[in-house]
């Protein structure tokens, strides 16, 4: 592997044609294609189906990666290609998910923040990252360890008590080869992403690499035609070995260039639509009022991500601070499947850094979507129905939100809602309850964060839960609904009840 302080620039199947068998392969990217490097990927699929090789792979990747189809990590989803993934997001590769499920592959899934800190930790050849992050969820060891199906059987997480203080240690992960991805490559061999939609982990996965004794490619879209300014420069060159340009690289799924996504201007005067489905648009509405005046909000994917449309609309936009975990401060948010990037952003740094803001405990309220609650306020995002789906940062970002604004709908799979004068009709009841005696898996503990002092609210279309050190306390119902038949009825439990008010009629015009 080159030790030369600048990258060599090769085809990408010459930057691939060494990766052995058994190596383990650190993947950037994020959802809608932001620094994928796509090129280098479909280079070691198509070497694999021509030879057989590399097999055996571990992968690790902290954010989602594909396009539900072929892109990404979706081209790895090959029988024999991988033999272990340790994954944060597992949606958008579905065929790793089927070869999970299969137990063809080894299956972990540790918290996004987790994993770029870890790199980051593996890197610099500290033993691991120790934190309080995963405590109580499915992550602990005393519940799965991270494991995701009976094929993996590796302990990767340990609990450990400092100054009589419960932390769990997160053990390295040496890595073979780091694939990231930049906009241009500078004359002194340093790999600018002044043209992405976001740093992310790239440094970190670079670092982790190098201390490993590994390798970093990176695929880029250019070769500068000046020296770069440092500042427009995120991975320095004795971290990078080899580099691929690929001229036709996009900057995301939605189109190869937006300059907005890289920090230019925005028409700010656009006023954003929230969905069309009532139940959807009615828990936008009722999330929103979880936010004050001059908060730093953060916002997860789906629902949730409304939440900003929902405070456009009422021009309060400009009062808090949104932070999201692929390193946005500000601007407009992105949603659907190109949530994770946004246009003029007020500040950006990589997702680690992001990732170490929020231990720091600086978000005041966080908006999150949530698969299924339990009488003691657990929430599971993390596998639906027995299927991998992986936290993303749910994990890291709930356990350090001063306060959790959980939005989804009270039923799922069916569910059809309508609203008339300022109440809420139950047309279709869903068929799969969301409010279940036990979750399936837990990625969010309710006794933990109140143990901590930490709040959680949880909004449906039709009724408001908050988490009391007692468990989850109903607080509201919509207008229009029946208490025992529409609420209880559709519980596998009965929640704390004291004085319950009705919401809003406004939320339902």
């Amino acid at each position: 592997m080159s030790t030369t302080r600048i990258p060599t620039v090769s085809s990408a199947a010459d930057a691939v044609a060494d990766i052995p068998d058994g190596a383990t392969i650190a993947v950037s990217g994020s959802g809608g294609g932001i620094c994928e490097a796509d090129t280098v990927l479909a280079a070691i699929e198509a070497r694999f189906l021509a030879t057989g090789h590399p097999n055996n792979l571990t992968v690790v990747h902290a954010f989602g990666v594909g396009d539900r189809k072929s892109k990404g990590l979706n081209r790895l989803a090959h029988p024999g290609m991988v033999r272990r993934l340790i994954g944060s997001h597992w949606t958008w590769a579905p065929g790793l998910v089927d070869l999970a499920e299969r137990n063809e592959i080894e299956a972990y899934s540790l918290p996004a923040g987790v994993t770029n800190q870890l790199m980051r930790e593996t890197g610099a050849k500290r033993p691991g990252l120790t934190t309080r992050v995963g405590l109580g969820t499915y992550v602990d060891p005393r519940q799965r360890g991270a494991r995701m199906n009976e094929a993996a059987t590796e302990e990767l997480v340990e609990l450990v008590v400092i100054d009589g203080q419960e932390y769990l240690r997160y053990k390295p992960i040496p890595v073979d080869v780091a694939i990231i991805r930049g906009s241009e490559l500078d004359a002194r061999g340093g790999v600018s992403q002044r043209g992405e939609a976001a740093y992310l982990d790239g440094f970190s996965l670079a670092l982790a690499a190098q201390g490993s004794g590994g390798m970093c490619i990176a695929q880029v879209k250019s070769l500068a035609t000046e020296r770069l300014r440092p500042q427009q420069v995120q991975i320095p060159a004795p971290l990078v070995d080899r580099v691929v340009v690929d001229p036709d690289q996009w900057q995301t799924y939605g189109g190869e260039y937006l300059d907005s996504l890289a920090g230019g201007p925005y028409d700010h005067t656009q006023l954003p639509e929230l969905p069309a489905d009532p139940a959807r648009r009615a828990i936008a509405r009722r999330a929103a009022r979880e936010v004050g005046p001059d908060v730093v909000l953060n916002l997860g994917f789906g629902i949730s991500a409304h939440v900003t449309d929902q405070l456009i609309i009422e021009g309060r936009l400009d009062e808090v601070t949104s932070i999201i975990e692929q390193g946005h401060y500000g601007g407009v948010l992105a949603t659907g499947d190109l949530f994770g990037m946004s246009h003029q952003s007020e500040a950006l740094i990589s997702s680690t850094d992001q990732f170490d803001v929020f231990s720091a405990g600086r978000i005041d309220v966080s908006a999150l979507g949530m698969g299924e609650v339990d009488a003691a306020g657990n929430v599971n995002v993390s596998r639906l129905a027995g299927r991998v789906m992986g936290p993303g940062g749910f994990i890291d970002i709930s356990a350090n939100a001063a306060k959790v604004v959980y939005c989804g709908t009270f039923t799922a799979r069916g569910l059809r809602v309508s609203t008339a004068d300022g109440q809420l009709h139950i047309d279709t009841e869903g068929t799969v309850r969301k409010f279940v005696n036990q979750v399936e898996e837990i990625t969010y503990s309710g006794p933990v964060a109140a143990a901590e002092g930490r709040q959680a609210v949880y909004v449906t279309e039709r009724a408001v839960f908050v988490l009391t050190p007692q468990g989850l306390e109903l607080t509201e119902i919509a207008p229009g609904v029946d208490l025992e038949r529409d609420v209880l009825g559709q519980m596998d439990f009965r929640p704390i009840m004291n004085d319950v008010a009705t919401m809003d009629a406004e939320l339902f015009a």
